[in-house]
């Protein structure tokens, strides 16, 4: 198994990308951390690992207030006596406005959750990497923060913040033995897409078509196509791998992003 024993904490692991991780690493030996704040679906998915004798228990965390992610991190090595991996993914699209017409209140919501997040989980999973000789950070952005098109303003800016502190936190803690890494999904059916599909005024059938069509390789991709990408990057495969970005895209910044739409 590629991850036997390790413990891992996987934030937003409640639904899509997240929950996906926390199935696929359980099955390979993780014992799985899984913190949300949405409780009952973050309960049922640890329950339900539980039951095909995987490892895992919940956490309810808002992980953009540093008291809560601390008091989780506090708790989970307090249970499992340490953390070996570090999956940041809780995040959020936020509103699809041009620049001048978001609110302040509408841009810190998805810098909270997106950026603060990864600022919170990693200052406080720091120390017990120091402590256990190394870890392993595996942070969750986007296409966006590679690339730009004209929607999400906040959420772009958001995914592009994560790629640089992803770089910067490898260059700071590889003494330590902590590699940082980061992942960036291109359109991934998730309940997030879902939920814009809803939003849309287009029939949900017609917007999940126009999504497939408009890829390279003409289907968007699944929760699981990015949790193998973070298997990788979380086991000791890739112990020379820090700083390093995988793109999960279907091929979608190969060239020119000339349509509307967010990942």
């Amino acid at each position: 198994m590629r991850m036997l024993n390790k413990v891992v904490l996987v934030t937003g692991g409640a639904s899509g990308i997240g929950q996906a991780t926390c199935r696929l690493l359980a099955t390979e030996g993780a014992v799985i951390a899984l913190a949300d704040l949405n409780e009952n679906a973050g309960e049922k998915v640890a329950e339900n690992l539980r039951l095909k004798g995987l490892q895992a228990d919940f956490w309810k965390v808002d992980a953009s207030q540093e008291e809560d992610v601390q008091r989780v991190i506090h708790d989970i090595v307090l249970k499992f006596g340490r953390i070996d991996v570090l999956v940041n993914n809780v995040g959020v699209i936020g509103d699809n406005k041009p620049t001048h017409e978001l609110t302040e209140a509408e841009w810190d919501r998805v810098m909270n959750v997106n950026v603060k997040s990864v600022f919170f989980c990693t200052k406080h999973a720091i120390p017990h990497f120091k402590s256990n000789g190394g870890g392993n950070i595996v942070n969750v952005s986007s296409v966006h923060g590679l690339l730009g098109s004209p929607d999400y303003p906040a959420n772009h800016a958001s995914k592009g913040a994560v790629r640089m502190m992803s770089k910067t936190d490898a260059m700071l803690y590889a003494k330590d033995k902590i590699r940082v890494n980061s992942v960036y999904p291109g359109y991934i059916w998730t309940s997030l897409l879902e939920h814009e599909a809803k939003k849309s005024t287009l029939p949900f059938g017609e917007f999940r078509k126009n999504i497939d069509n408009a890829q390279v390789m003409g289907h968007a991709g699944e929760p699981e196509d990015v949790a193998y990408a973070i298997l990788y990057l979380a086991s000791s495969e890739a112990r020379f791998v820090t700083g390093s970005e995988i793109i999960i895209d279907g091929g979608l910044t190969c060239g020119f992003l000339g349509h509307e739409g967010h990942p």
